[in-house]
């Protein structure tokens, strides 16, 4: 029997949406029942696992035209999974998560980016500043729910 991750057991899907300078915009544990406490927790290793993927994903993206680039990591220590999504501005869009399923995240990334335009044309929305709207994170819950 497969031993469990008790770390994404607990939140199975982490987004983030990381702009130039490897900054975050957005970011979004999307499926955490657990405490507070122990959400903060689990935050922090996510927050790593990403921010370790981003040269991965800064290699991947030169490699080809798609802004979709698919699993760009897989945790040797752990079975979570790093995918990606480029923009053309290149903000990266990036979900970990343990289980593949690739046409489902690919769906989840099209509307996402779809809704993320429409925020960056905002004139009020600063392109490199962190996205703070509430219908913004609801919005992304609910694409999330239908794909992943």
């Amino acid at each position: 029997q497969k031993p469990v991750n008790h770390q994404l057991s607990m939140a199975t899907y982490y987004f983030v949406i990381v702009g130039r300078g490897d900054t975050p915009l957005f970011e979004c544990d999307l499926g955490s029942q657990s405490s507070e406490e122990k959400r903060d927790e689990v935050r922090q290793s996510f927050q790593f696992a990403v921010h370790s993927a981003l040269d991965t994903i800064d290699d991947a993206m030169w490699t080809t035209q798609q802004m979709n680039l698919k699993v760009v990591e897989k945790s040797i220590s752990s079975d979570q999974l790093v995918s990606a999504f480029v923009t053309a501005g290149n903000t990266r869009f990036v979900l970990l998560h343990e289980i593949r399923n690739d046409d489902g995240i690919k769906g989840f990334f099209q509307d996402v980016y779809d809704i993320y335009v429409k925020i960056i044309l905002n004139p009020f929305q600063d392109p490199g500043a962190p996205i703070t709207s509430p219908e913004f994170r609801t919005r992304v819950r609910t694409i999330a729910k239908k794909y992943l």
